[in-house]
């Protein structure tokens, strides 16, 4: 029999967490807090209702009136049994729904009153349709969740009551406890029951996507099931024809070293390809080894491993600074890149080439820069190098097929971000096998490398983390293309104060490390290392001045070892002619006085700049121009256009006819045996011509460079710096240079422009009016050349100049 509820009468509160109890629903209940027990002993004691509320926080302990749903249900304890360890199970019928209010929490249990919900069905409704749809919703349910009985269907069939009918469905469906309390909240059966039929369809719906998914784990679980069947039946197989597990224990390692490399999906989906091959070959057979190789090289590649770049340009630029004496523009190439990678994550490896001489640390240079920014640093040589798989390695077709040396190189790094140096760029060569440089293209190429294809990997590979970088002794020998897709920093001869510092800072403290001495043991005073540099080497780096001090060193130390340790000796002049033997070099001087057909050029060599004392002599002959001293076809040509130029123009050089019809100039460059070619000694070679022809001597002290043409304009020349450093060595201290090359001389060191002046020219006449000692024997009286002597005697002033003293002459530059 129904109990009767006194809506004005307070029921004690029993707070639920994670269900809820519909009306007309037995369910057990098993309480342990202590109001909801006292709440218990004092229903028991009057009309054994009770309120059961869910809490929205099943995680709060002692809850308030705000962690309680509006709604709970009014239910009648059916049975309560106290268990051993405290806590109480109570078995309920829920009885009616209702509003709670008036909550109390003063006693020592939860006490409220409950409010009647209005249960009226609304006329017009066709109830028996919405039933039925109900129950056949709620069969379709049951048949795809085992948990609930088929009998729950059968006795809710029998059920007239919809309202009744709606909570004891509602109590067999498992959904969310918010949905649940939702079902509750709902007074209208007609409303509930609609409310009903949509939220078991939701579940309906997601038993269909759980049962479509679990017969897919399914039949992956029975395929790998198959499987580890059919590779456990191949292991006793193979064990009974004597292969042993060893070769399945391989493969097994093959497998998870590939999942372990995080490879790119095309190299992973290759790789793993090749290791289904591999299974299937005899482990004995030669295919199999050059698979397994295969994949090991696939494997063993670095695929996303980097080092983290050092982006403190101080400690950077301190870096290079250690390793390094000048070079100013390249380290601040890099301290820019490390200044761009901070702003820009995005930033393409740079890729840089160092174009200069042999000697002066190109190559340590770039292991220098791996330093400075933290990453790791390989080198390969490019020099010889004529095969084009030598860069992109060889097909597997071939017998000993192996990957091109960049990808040998990443392996090498074990980086996906090293510094690659790629060493004499200039040396390679081509021949039937290919052309390597042309496979350097692709390499090289920011916005190609980032899927380079090696011929025997055959998948992508992104080498744009790289930062590559070239060396090369001249620019001139690198292939076009490839010169277009590097950035060229050249590196030029060092100067012979900058010789002296690197030897003082770097090569004679490491040497006397290696040969085993102590500072002590030996004193190299700064002059002795300067005679050292100009009298025992001649180069533009400082390779054979190590060696030399390297010498001196082991000379040293068999001194230290014939008398002691303590002993310490003082390298002199005399010491060095002993140790080293007689100097090997004398550098070109200038003339002590002015003569007539020779004048002091200026040449660029591999090995820095030199002067070249041009001369020539007057024979008789028949105005033939002969040319010695190994000069190649441009400077023969050279020669010949100044030539003409002084012949076109002997009205203004006062040169009689008969001189020019009746005598043959024999010009000659020493030293005879080297090799000289290029334009720049035209104007040397027009002026020592003209002097000759003119009988007027040439200054001794003037150095000049510089293309003529058959019109007498000077244009410019290159190795501008080295030519410089040549005439101020030479202790020249006027240096006529074409007008165009005015824009090099920031180039030159700042205390060599201070000792020096220079003079841009743009025609010839001005290169004759600086160079001769008399210019005005031939040029005030012609009246085309008068205004030139004007300017030349009111501006050129005493060329009797002393290293320090001021210079008048407003038409040169004083840097």
């Amino acid at each position: 029999m129904k109990k009767q509820i006194d809506y004005n009468k307070k029921y004690p509160l029993l707070p639920l967490r994670d269900v809820v109890v519909f009306p007309h629903m037995v369910i057990p209940l098993f309480v342990g807090r202590e109001k909801s027990v006292n709440a218990l002993d004092e229903a028991m004691k009057t009309e054994r209702l009770i309120v059961l509320a869910t809490q929205t926080d099943a995680q709060i302990t002692v809850p308030e009136r705000k962690d309680l749903y509006d709604v709970g249900t009014v239910a009648e304890i059916l049975q309560l049994l106290k268990l051993p360890d405290g806590t109480i199970k109570v078995l309920v019928e829920g009885v009616s729904r209702g509003y709670i209010s008036d909550f109390g929490s003063d006693k020592d249990y939860y006490e409220v009153k409950i409010k009647d919900i209005d249960r009226t069905v609304e006329t017009g409704i066709d109830i028996q349709s919405l039933k039925q749809n109900l129950l056949d919703t709620f069969d379709k349910y049951i048949k795809l969740n085992k948990k609930v009985p088929r009998e729950a269907l059968t006795s809710s069939a029998g059920i007239e009551d919809i309202s009744q009918l709606a909570d004891i469905i509602s109590s067999h469906v498992e959904m969310k406890i918010e949905y649940k309390q939702s079902l509750l909240d709902i007074g209208s059966p007609v409303d509930r029951l609609s409310r009903l039929i949509e939220l078991i369809n939701g579940e309906i719906e997601v038993m269909y996507i759980e049962k479509k998914i679990q017969g897919q784990v399914r039949k992956h679980m029975e395929k790998t099931q198959k499987e580890y069947y059919l590779n456990e039946q191949m292991k006793v197989i193979k064990k009974e024809l004597g292969q042993g597990e060893a070769e399945v224990d391989e493969i097994d390692e093959l497998r998870k070293s590939i999942d372990t490399a995080r490879m790119s999906t095309e190299a992973r989906t290759k790789s793993l390809q090749e290791v289904k091959r591999l299974e299937k070959m005899p482990p004995m057979s030669a295919e199999s080894a050059v698979v397994r190789n295969y994949i090991e090289w696939l494997r063993d590649v670095p695929w996303y491993k980097k080092t983290r770049d050092n982006k403190d340009i101080e400690l950077s630029m301190n870096i290079l600074n250690e390793d390094h004496y000048g070079l100013e523009e390249v380290k601040e190439r890099i301290v820019e890149y490390i200044a761009v990678r901070q702003l820009s994550k995005k930033l393409k490896g740079p890729i840089l080439c160092f174009v200069g001489p042999p000697g002066v640390g190109k190559t340590s240079l770039g292991r220098s820069v791996a330093r400075a920014l933290g990453r790791k640093f390989v080198r390969m040589s490019l020099g010889g190098v004529r095969d084009e798989a030598e860069i992109r390695g060889h097909r597997r077709t071939y017998v000993g097929a192996l990957p091109g040396r960049i990808i040998q190189m990443m392996k090498k790094a074990a980086t996906v971000n090293p510094v690659i140096l790629l060493d004499e760029v200039d040396k390679m060569s081509m021949d039937f096998r290919g052309d390597p440089s042309s496979a350097l293209l692709e390499v090289l190429d920011p916005e190609q490398n980032n899927s380079f294809v090696d011929h025997y990997m055959e998948v992508p590979y992104n080498l744009s983390d790289v930062m590559f970088i070239t060396t090369a002794n001249v620019q001139h020998k690198i292939p076009l293309p490839l010169l277009d897709r590097m950035e060229i920093i050249e590196i030029s001869s060092y100067t012979e104060p900058e010789k002296l510092n690197i030897a003082v800072k770097f090569l004679l403290n490491k040497q006397i490390l290696e040969n085993g001495l102590r500072r002590e043991n030996i004193e190299f005073p700064d002059d002795m290392i300067l005679y050292t540099i100009r009298h025992y080497t001649r180069e533009a780096g400082v390779r054979n001045l190590e060696r030399v001090i390297a010498k001196v060193c082991r000379k040293v130390a068999r001194e230290v070892v014939r008398n002691g340790n303590d002993f310490k000796k003082t390298v002199t002049e005399e010491a060095l002619h002993r140790f080293l033997g007689p100097i090997k070099f004398k550098y070109g001087v200038k003339e002590q006085k002015n003569e007539i057909g020779l004048a002091n050029g200026l040449a660029w060599t591999e090995v820095g700049g030199d002067i070249l004392n041009i001369e020539a002599s007057l024979i008789k002959g028949k105005g033939n121009l002969t040319l010695t001293g190994k000069l190649g076809e441009v400077m023969q040509e050279s020669a010949h256009a100044a030539h003409t130029y002084v012949r076109a123009n002997q009205q203004f050089f006062n040169i009689e006819d008969d001189i020019l019809r009746k005598s043959d100039i024999h010009l000659h460059v020493p030293e005879g045996a080297i090799p000289k070619d290029g334009p720049s000694a035209g104007i040397t070679m027009a002026v020592v011509i003209a002097s000759l022809l003119s009988n007027i001597p040439v200054r001794c002290d003037v150095a000049l460079t510089g293309e003529i043409t058959l019109r007498g304009k000077v244009l410019p020349i290159g190795g501008l710096k080295e030519k410089i450093l040549a005439a101020h060595r030479a202790d020249i201290r006027h240096v006529i240079i074409p007008e165009e090359n005015e824009k090099d001389l920031e180039k030159i060191p700042e205390y060599v422009r201070q000792q020096m002046v220079f003079h841009p020219v743009s025609k010839m006449e001005e290169v004759i009016f600086l160079a001769l000692q008399d210019p005005d024997k031939f040029f005030k009286d012609h009246e085309k050349t008068r205004f030139l002597y004007e300017r030349w005697k009111g501006h050129m002033g005493d060329w009797s100049i002393e290293i320090g003293d001021q210079v008048n002459d407003k038409d040169a530059i004083k840097m």
